[in-house]
């Protein structure tokens, strides 16, 4: 069966009714999803199979007063029975376009060093800066 891919609006929740593992790090929480659609500039993008979710994209728009508009790709997962089959690329392809029609002008994200898929994938970008960087992450 043909992957499609679904940008997700608001009032579309109940397509997230079925999800194959691993598409996101944990269950979709309800509350948790009305808050990210309630909040400017969030964006989902979906893989599906039929009725079943086998990919996800989820990014934000960034407005700043002293620099062009970008976007900030937050989350992108694949099944792990879909894995290697284009679906992250796509994804990913297709949230970049979503940013340039929102007018982003760059596009920024980051992974583990030793993420080699990701690492791979997101070299076959081009052209894109790859530069080293260390993340903090912080508990509130």
């Amino acid at each position: 069966m043909a992957v499609t891919l679904h940008r997700l609006r608001p009032g579309e929740e109940a397509i997230l009714a079925r999800v194959a593992p691993e598409v996101f790090d944990e269950a979709v929480d309800r509350d948790r999803l009305a808050r990210y659609f309630a909040a400017p500039g969030h964006l989902m993008l979906l893989a599906r199979e039929g009725d079943l979710v086998v990919g996800q994209c989820a990014a934000v728009v960034h407005h700043h007063p002293d620099k062009p508009t970008e976007l900030y790709v937050d989350e992108l997962g694949t099944a792990s029975t879909h894995r290697r089959r284009g679906i992250g690329r796509a994804l990913l392809a297709a949230m970049f376009e979503w940013g340039r029609e929102l007018g982003c002008e760059e596009a920024w994200l980051g992974t583990e060093l030793d993420n080699e898929p990701a690492n791979r994938l997101y070299r076959g970008f081009a052209p894109a800066a790859d530069e080293p960087m260390q993340l903090y992450a912080f508990r509130l």
